[in-house]
């Protein structure tokens, strides 16, 4: 507590305390969506999980408000833009941003793939079926798919900040575009069109949190700033709202903007037209709970609470789904797992004990590896380095974010009931820790001077 005291007190007054309840609030319902919707049951005599949401069809409007995944790009968009322009201003360089930018994403990660891996070994040392092994990893290891795109994001942000300091709120119009042409394929082919919305969708909502940052500083142009008056947000809500209805009701899109087993379409996988139309009324209501939401972190007990959220973000979110794998490998054990059937009394009367189980066994996890994510240090102090040191620096610094996401790629895409000794492929695990270690190396101020 007196910890998180002397960061509330040694806020600076100009800091946007939104974001950081935003980012908090976003994770949260995440981690809640996730647990609140997965039905258990047994498969051939183990324990299985899936969606509720199939049997559940007039909760599907509520994801219009439970996909947040928008609302952390565009919160992710605000803070890169303010810590890239922060380090410039002191002299640094984008790569030096880059490479920094790193540690926070990549230490909790790691930590969560190797103790994965360290576990799925002795598992399949004490004769474990290697199958069974991978899809418990790979169920665990579901939020990497958010990872993915984005480290791509991150690392995109030098060059995506320099078009939106020439262009504005053109270049996320643009990717809109490319957006709706993807979608194009998935609905008359080629369906291979709409892999580019990973990156086009969620670097269009990153893009608009540029242009949030931007908002506050009124020497930028009107066209690299977010309107952020109440009637601007009243306009992006109902406007949201308008065409994510004829796109959905009256339109080809799945109402729900989660997975649904057995829609022809999914809105988030790739993202979709409809889920952004679900980002823009998002928007609307962000910009429209800006002010009395702002008024309300100025008081120090809920600063505080946000705080200490975020100092453990994202390790709560990798680790949330680790929480459940535990809880429901005990409950199995002591063979008292409760199955019913979703949408039954008893289903919904298991929902508050559930959270509450799952909410401690995520506690436990956080408090062992909370740690490792809350140690954060400065920036070392660089000095100028020839061309050739920058050059080779920023094509590392490429390379390990590079290796770092195809190491995570490959873990997705790989067969879930894979044989995998190591509950993740060799190659992807490999790959990653190669570019976590070049990553590594080049925070510790290798190919710098000074």
């Amino acid at each position: 507590m007196r910890r998180l005291r002397q960061l509330a007190e040694r806020t600076p007054p100009g800091r946007e305390r939104y974001v950081d309840l935003l980012r908090a609030l976003a994770i949260t319902m995440v981690v809640l969506g996730h647990w609140g919707v997965t039905a258990i049951g047994y498969d051939h005599g183990r324990p299985a999980g899936h969606s509720a949401l199939a049997d559940l069809p007039w909760a599907w409007p509520l994801t219009w408000l439970a996909q947040v995944m928008p609302v952390f790009f565009l919160v992710g968009g605000y803070a890169n833009a303010a810590s890239l322009a922060a380090r410039r201003n002191r002299g640094g360089t984008a790569t030096g941003w880059l490479v920094d930018r790193s540690a926070r994403l990549v230490r909790p990660t790691t930590a969560l793939l190797l103790v994965l891996a360290a576990g799925a070994t002795v598992a399949t040392v004490r004769d474990a079926d290697p199958g069974q092994v991978r899809t418990v990893v790979w169920f665990a290891t579901i939020p990497l798919w958010f990872l993915v795109a984005y480290f791509v994001v991150v690392a995109s942000t030098p060059p995506m900040y320099a078009l939106h300091e020439r262009f504005g709120l053109a270049v996320p119009a643009v990717l809109v575009v490319l957006v709706a042409l993807g979608d194009l394929g998935r609905l008359v082919g080629p369906a291979g069109l709409a892999d580019g919305n990973y990156l086009f969708a969620w670097l269009a909502v990153h893009q608009l949190g540029f242009a949030w940052f931007d908002a506050r500083s009124p020497e930028h142009s009107r066209r690299r700033r977010l309107p952020l008056s109440r009637r601007a947000g009243a306009v992006l809500l109902v406007g949201g709202l308008v065409a994510l209805v004829l796109l959905t009701v009256v339109g080809p899109y799945p109402v729900a903007m989660l997975h649904v087993p057995g829609e022809r379409l999914d809105n988030a996988a790739p993202p979709s037209l409809a889920l952004l139309a679900a980002a823009t009324a998002q928007l609307g209501l962000i910009l429209l709970l800006r002010r009395p939401a702002g008024r309300w972190l100025r008081r120090p007990g809920p600063w505080r609470v946000v705080i200490a959220v975020n100092a453990v973000v994202l390790t709560v979110f990798l680790w949330h789904l680790t929480a459940a794998i535990l809880l429901i490998g005990l409950l199995d054990a002591l063979g008292v797992l409760p199955t019913p059937p979703v949408g039954s009394a008893a289903w919904w009367g298991w929902r508050i004990p559930w959270l509450l189980a799952l909410a401690v066994m995520l506690a436990a996890l956080v408090a062992v590896f909370g740690p490792v994510e809350a140690r954060t240090r400065r920036p070392r102090a660089t000095g100028p380095a020839d061309v050739g040191g920058r050059r080779l620096r920023t094509t590392l610094a490429v390379v390990g974010y590079a290796a770092l996401v195809a190491g995570l790629l490959l873990n997705s895409l790989a067969p879930k009931a894979a044989p995998e000794p190591l509950g993740l492929p060799a190659p992807a695990l490999a790959a990653y820790l190669a570019g976590a270690g070049l990553l590594r190396v080049l925070r510790s101020g290798w190919g710098s001077r000074g």
